[in-house]
């Protein structure tokens, strides 16, 4: 049962249980949903009491941050880019119809002149609010973005803070509503900060007639929730909070609080939560519905302090409550005001004027703050900067900032060009058009384990909550299960069920030696007996990444020792080295690297193909296009058809791991959904450009997992045939973080490699030819015994491969033909050559690698620059 579907009782409210449960809180004891519950029906006294306990815990967190007694907030404006909206909220009067209006959207002239007067009046802020997807119910709406060439609402806000942040030198951050993982990838380098109020988890506010959210699709808790989620993995700095008094119960709000500690904690994004008030505004449905009672509003701020922590920021709007009631809010444990605007109404709340600046100073200093100006992320994320700010985001945000404290500085905003702000990025290189020759730094190893890769109690209980069990070990299995999935196998190896494939991947001793023979034998009436390989070179032009996988070891900040990047000429040479001892493909990646322009891998594919025409260029990740595509601001299929004329032959489909999300989000943090890795790979599939398929397993996944993602695959190969090959890699734990913080198991077992090898080759069968065996991640004996059970496959001599070594692989990273051609006679089969799509190689290059294999042990990697 989900947290959403988790039936709620009421919690019955007396003096003594509201002062049980304010033992527990002011001992510093968890308190459960019911004691929560319980604190939100506290009067008089005992509501005395719990403020005092939550503005313990309020000024315990202010001091942490090392601010202590100072309450901030955000100078902005409002930007109401457009009022109309799918949605029908029963509380709200920002939406309205195109009749209304004298256009469905402010134009980009209107968008300026705002933004270039709150900048004159010291606005470092501008909030674009606006109603949800508006094109998909208004026709004006459609029009009005076909006529202005913009094809959604999203890529309309986009365009708009682009254009705000080159200007004014504003700070976006940006409420367009509910948004796709893929949508915030766009919208992540165009603003400081994003946000969506969860409001509420009670979906019968959404779900029944007479609901407030009753015919409002974006309102459903489920879909916010996901919203905030796929942000939070997209390490944006994230504003989100509940509203009180519109129908909830106070267990839902208990709900909706936990709903969001729960995101907080897993990934460290959600920079403050919001604890709005209820206020009734005529001409809406809920006119005659009485505000939000004080007391009621105090002991839900008061609660969400306690559960969410002293580290988290509490906001109240100031305007929604009377002045002499804001020295309550703050005993209560508030300690941002949010945004406040010298120059534009609350859009949202017209009928309720901000406070003057001055004189909310001092009605913070009579309850005992100084208040003070921060920017639109929160200091300590203006302060960490990536991966929680895009490189061409934090120039502006650091032109603005006090560099100690992160608060705002005394300073007026000032335009920069977005693109060449990317320019300003740190002081290492922001291009590949350069040599490098930098220093490293002093330190040996990554001092903010924890911060990067979230609560490792959160991800333990993550994997123990599955459903059987990551790593679980195997249930027992009849013989006879094994031998019928056999059976089936033999007579049609790809078409077996679930159950039989299920039995097949758990099998062991004389059941999986018998599995290991048949795939042997489909292998052999498939692809005959000849083991394939290519001469390639393995080339990874940036290892600085900030998407923060939890098993990688390869991903470095810009600050760490082991840091590089490499130029366009760098690649160059390594190229042109690789083609003079016979290469015929160089297959390059690197990682998601925020300080390198937008352009730098259909730059590095011109780079290949200038300096060696026929070398085939296989390159660049499912991640790395869908980073690339989110920079540029195309479509995938437009940056895969410029890769293409670029230079690209084909695509690794690496960043697969597990094509099932229950594994995906706790492997990696921030990384694509399943869902995207496809919709890439078939993309690519649909233009032509080939790729191989890829599963990473033996880390938190189980063998219902291998299934799935084989399955997944095979779909996808019926409906596109573009997978030239299918390379299980197994986990190589030695050195990934997931495994030495104690999540992951170390790396699959002798026998769940000869399973997984097997298994793919009857699963796959008629529809991938290839299976590949990883010689860099299995020893010698174990290539020898994947060849035997149904490989044909040993993948490239590599010349040069980083990412696996970096993770503790001790298989070496180069192999010559003479190796290659050892280990498919190991178990006893002839090798050849080939090309990348497995075709025939030319006499020329044949020869060529042929007469340099020897000289390929000479090939010495060109000195790697390191980023200071």
């Amino acid at each position: 049962m989900t947290t959403l579907e988790r039936p709620h009782e009421e919690t019955a409210v007396t003096s003594a249980s509201v002062r049980r449960a304010l033992a527990r809180a002011r001992a510093g004891k968890n308190i459960d949903r019911r004691e929560a519950a319980t604190l939100l029906g506290a009067r008089g006294g005992d509501l005395a009491s719990l403020c005092e306990v939550a503005g313990s815990m309020r000024s315990a967190g202010l001091l942490d941050a090392g601010r202590p007694g100072i309450v901030t907030y955000s100078k902005k404006v409002f930007v109401p880019l457009t009022r109309l909206c799918r949605d029908r909220c029963h509380y709200c009067t920002f939406a309205t119809t195109p009749g209304r209006v004298e256009e469905a959207y402010l134009t980009p002239g209107q968008v300026l002149d705002i933004a270039r007067e709150g900048a004159r009046l010291g606005c470092k802020e501008a909030l674009f609010t606006l109603g949800d997807r508006p094109e998909d119910r208004w026709k004006a709406a459609r029009e009005w973005l076909d006529a202005h060439g913009y094809e959604d609402t999203l890529a309309y806000v986009r365009s708009m803070a682009i254009l705000v942040l080159e200007e004014t030198g504003l700070i976006p951050h940006l409420n367009p509503g509910v948004m796709s993982w893929t949508e915030l990838q766009r919208l992540k380098p165009v603003a400081g900060s994003m946000g969506l109020m969860l409001e509420s988890t009670a979906r019968s506010l959404w779900a029944e007639p007479g609901g407030c959210h009753y015919g409002s699709p974006d309102k459903d808790p489920a879909v916010r929730l996901r919203t905030i989620e796929d942000a939070s993995r997209s390490s944006i700095p994230f504003t989100t909070g509940i509203l009180i008094g519109i129908g909830e119960s106070a267990e839902d709000r208990v709900e909706s609080i936990l709903e969001i500690r729960r995101i907080a904690r897993q990934y460290g994004a959600v920079q403050e939560v919001i604890v709005q008030n209820f206020r009734a505004k005529p001409n809406t449905a809920m006119r005659s519905v009485p505000d939000a009672d004080l007391e009621e509003y105090l002991a839900a701020i008061a609660v969400a302090r306690i559960l969410l922590g002293p580290k988290m920021r509490i906001q109240a709007p100031p305007n929604l409550s009377d002045p002499n009631e804001l020295r309550l809010l703050l005993a209560a444990g508030v300690d941002d005001w949010g945004g406040v605007s010298p120059l534009t109404p609350d859009h949202v709340n017209p009928e309720r004027p901000w406070p003057q600046l001055e004189r909310l100073a001092e009605l913070s200093a009579g309850a005992g703050f100084e208040l003070r100006e921060r920017l639109a992320a929160q200091p300590e994320y203006i302060r960490a900067g990536s991966p929680w700010a895009d490189a061409r985001v934090q120039p502006h945000l650091r032109a603005l900032a006090e560099p100690d404290t992160g608060l705002a500085a005394d300073v007026l905003p000032v335009g920069m060009p977005w693109q060449e702000a990317a320019e300003a990025v740190s002081s290492g290189r922001t291009d590949l058009h350069t040599a490098i020759d930098r220093e490293g730094r002093l330190t040996t190893a990554r001092g903010d384990f924890d911060n990067v890769f979230g609560d490792w109690q959160v991800l333990a209980d993550q994997v123990n909550s599955l459903p059987t069990g990551a790593g679980a070990s195997a249930p027992e299995r009849l013989d006879s299960d094994v031998a019928d999935a056999l059976r089936a196998a033999e007579r049609d190896p790809a078409g077996i069920t679930d159950a039989q494939a299920l039995a097949l991947a758990y099998a062991d001793g004389p059941e999986l030696d018998a599995m290991c023979r048949l795939a042997d034998q489909v292998r052999r009436s498939a692809v005959g007996e000849t083991v394939t390989y290519v001469v390639n070179r393995n080339v990874n032009f940036s290892n600085v990444c900030y998407v923060g996988c939890r098993f990688c070891a390869f991903a470095q900040r810009e600050t760490d020792v082991d840091a590089y990047r490499l130029s366009l000429g760098e690649v160059g040479d390594r190229v042109g080295q690789a083609w003079a001892v016979g290469a015929t493909e160089v297959c390059m990646q690197g990682g998601i690297d925020p300080a390198l322009p937008s352009s730098v891998h259909h730059d590095l594919a011109r780079a290949v193909k200038e300096r060696c025409p026929d070398m085939h260029l296989h390159a660049f990740s499912p991640m790395e296009i869908i980073s690339g595509a989110s920079r540029m601001g195309i479509s995938v299929a437009e940056w895969l058809a410029g890769a293409r004329e670029a230079g690209l032959d084909s695509i690794p489909g690496t960043a697969a791991e597990i094509l099932d999300d229950e594994v995906r989000w706790i492997l990696t943090k921030g990384k694509l959904p399943a869902a995207e890795w496809i919709r890439v790979v078939k993309t690519a599939h649909g233009l032509g450009i080939p790729t191989t398929a890829t599963m990473m397993y033996g880390h938190v996944d189980e063998p219902r997992h291998w299934v799935g993602h084989l399955r997944t695959l095979v779909a996808i190969q019926r409906e596109t045939g573009g997978f030239t090959e299918f390379v299980p890699l197994p986990f190589v734990h030695h050195s990934s973080p997931i495994y030495l913080a104690g999540i992951a198991r170390p790396g699959p077992t002798h026998r769940d490699n000869r399973a997984v090898h097997a298994l793919a080759r009857l699963l796959m069968h008629g529809y991938v030819d290839n299976i590949e065996c990883s010689w860099v991640k299995l020893s010698p004996e174990q290539c020898e015994q994947m060849l035997r059970g149904g490989a044909n496959d040993l993948g490239g001599t590599l010349m040069e491969e980083t990412i696996s070594r970096m993770a503790g692989s001790t298989n070496g990273s180069m192999k010559t033909i003479a190796d290659i051609e050892a280990l498919a006679a190991a178990a006893g089969r002839p090798a050849r050559q080939r090309s990348t799509t497995y075709g025939r190689v030319s006499a020329e290059r044949a020869e060529a690698a042929r007469r340099f294999d020897t000289e390929v042990h000479r090939v010495v990697p060109l000195s790697v620059g390191f980023v200071r």
